[in-house]
């Protein structure tokens, strides 16, 4: 994923955080970075959700985004 949020004072981690809640449509507090801050690869955790949905909601928010263009 990419963010335009510059990596200065942890904006593009809030973004990312906001981004990936948004689409996964969950509360922000369930989404953490858990390593990489500093890194461009980052490890997140996402609570309340298991893997087969997050990668439903992943694939439809993907395919969502090819129909924009």
């Amino acid at each position: 994923m990419r963010v335009a949020a510059p990596p200065e004072d942890g904006k593009a981690n809030d973004a990312l955080l906001r981004l990936l809640a948004d689409t996964l449509a969950l509360p922000r507090r369930d989404v953490r970075i858990i390593s990489g801050q500093a890194s461009r690869d980052k490890t997140v955790a996402l609570a309340g959700m298991g893997t087969e949905e997050i990668e439903r909601r992943l694939a439809e928010a993907s395919a969502a985004g090819e129909e924009r263009e």
